[in-house]
């Protein structure tokens, strides 16, 4: 007899594990709040232009790789893969820009050509972070975050120091150049934390960066979740969206027992829930939950965002599919969203021009961009705030590319923190979960399984292995693990 499972929301870790239940004969409900699937992955469409609403970077195509493979199926089957050259462009000033090539090569002679003799320190590091990226892959990310004694082995105890040593210690020990630095601290950005907060074995996400390079899923990230919904349904597995949870019910033995959902009573006694942890954990009443709001309130978050959607009427110049805008003070900026929660003054932002490379999001002439600008999660949201910092944004944008795009903008949509809370019961409107610090790695975060709740499961970017869309499949993979192996 098939065992039925419901699973809140529909993210990457919620399909994930999905896929993995049905595969193991389970009977799989996902339940979405919202009328689209895909979580925090969505697709917003406007006039002919197409946006991913979340996330816009495809890094680390094996684990995609290995996802698919474990049914039988490649990413092929159901999206086609873009290498992008460059991989991505940073500036620094105005006129004052560096495209990363996708060839390594490249890279170094990049390198050597900015700071003589950064070449054969790049290419030491890179070593390191390769070796520390095959480790993590091998023996860490894979694991379900239940004991300390999952990081213990003879490749992991031979690295130690690097867990108590910093990316920003590494990166700067024999690297000089501003620009360089800024370049190399870039990618731990994609784990929530500053460089000065992450350990130095998390260097791997530089070999994800320089040595596997950034793709581009035509069609946008969404095809992703597109692909996988197709993967899930063809496994069995049954979609309600519109469906909000509103309370995990418990018998008297302290085991799920059902769900309410819009109003209604569903019996089920197996939940995992993809939706953000400190949420789920609020369906419950008090006593059946494991962690305190002190606990959560002392938690390293990762930032939240200011989004924006805008729709030109003409091409951008001087732009690569993502820009990065590094050209103000990094640690400002870190200050105002981990130290001393404000709107920054100065801020670093992000765009992604996907219709550089991708013809399908966006009419012909016309350009698709998307803005983003890291903040601190818990600020006030206002929108007299989103406005003035579009036009901040915006004023620096022209002065650093050499050209007026303001006059041009034919729509533009905003999403910020109230907009994580409302559509993702985000806590404290975070855009990418809990940060990756070292007390906050493994078995350090929130367990996947419940201690206070029997058949409750949690999977996402609050529990293990961390923030980012390729984690966040290994996660729904973990969950799954945990729950069929005690089931059975």
């Amino acid at each position: 007899m098939k065992k039925n499972i419901h699973i809140i929301g529909s993210g990457f870790s919620a399909l994930s594990a999905s896929c993995y239940l049905a595969k193991e004969g389970y009977n799989v409900t996902i339940l979405e709040k919202n009328d689209t699937l895909g979580g925090r992955a969505r697709q917003y469409k406007k006039e002919g232009f197409t946006f991913d609403i979340g996330p816009s970077w495809y890094w680390m195509p094996d684990v995609f790789e290995r996802f698919f493979a474990d049914f039988g199926k490649k990413p092929s089957d159901y999206y086609t893969l873009d290498k992008l050259h460059p991989g991505y462009e940073v500036y620094f000033g105005e006129n004052s820009s560096l495209k990363i090539s996708s060839h390594l090569e490249e890279i170094y002679n990049l390198f050597e050509k900015e700071e003589k003799g950064s070449a054969k320190h790049l290419k030491s590091f890179i070593d390191s972070a390769k070796s520390n990226y095959e480790t993590a892959i091998k023996d860490l990310v894979y694991k379900p975050g239940v004991s300390p004694l999952e990081l213990i082995n003879t490749t992991t105890i031979s690295r130690v120091s690097q867990f108590f040593s910093t990316i920003r210690k590494q990166v700067r020990k024999n690297i000089k150049n501003k620009k360089l630095i800024k370049i190399l601290e870039f990618p731990v950005l994609f784990l929530g934390a500053k460089p000065s907060n992450t350990p130095a074995f998390y260097n791997f996400m530089n070999y994800a960066d320089f040595g596997l390079g950034t793709w581009h899923p035509r069609g946008g990230m969404y095809t992703v979740i597109e692909g996988m919904v197709s993967l899930a349904k063809s496994l069995g597995v049954k979609f309600k969206t519109n469906a909000n949870v509103e309370k995990i019910l418990t018998d008297s033995s302290k085991s799920v027992s059902g769900l309410i959902v819009n109003g209604k009573n569903i019996e089920t006694n197996l939940v995992l829930s993809g939706a953000d942890y400190h949420h789920t954990e609020t369906l419950l009443d008090i006593g059946s939950r494991q962690y305190s709001e002190k606990y959560w309130n002392k938690k390293t978050f990762a930032p939240s965002s200011l989004l924006f959607y805008v729709g030109f009427d003409k091409k951008i110049a001087n732009v690569s599919h993502h820009t990065l805008f590094f050209d103000t003070d990094f640690d400002a900026h870190a200050k105002e969203i981990y130290d001393n929660p404000t709107w920054p003054s100065d801020p670093l932002f992000y765009a992604n021009f996907t219709s550089v490379t991708d013809v399908t999001s966006a009419p012909e002439g016309k350009e698709a961009g998307f803005f983003l600008i890291p903040l601190a999660p818990g600020i006030e949201d206002t929108p007299q705030l989103r406005e003035e910092y579009f036009y901040k944004i915006m004023d620096r944008f022209e002065k650093l590319t050499n050209q007026k795009v303001t006059s041009h903008v034919l729509f533009k949509k905003s999403f910020c923190v109230n907009d994580f809370k409302e559509e993702y019961n985000s806590y404290k409107g975070n855009a990418y979960g809990m940060a990756n610090t070292l007390f906050q790695t493994a078995f350090l975060r929130p367990k996947i399984k419940s201690s206070k709740v029997k058949n409750l499961y949690f999977a996402g970017q609050l529990t293990v292995p961390g923030p980012g869309v390729p984690p966040a499949l290994i996660s729904g993979k973990l969950a799954s693990e945990l729950i069929i192996k005690n089931q059975f």
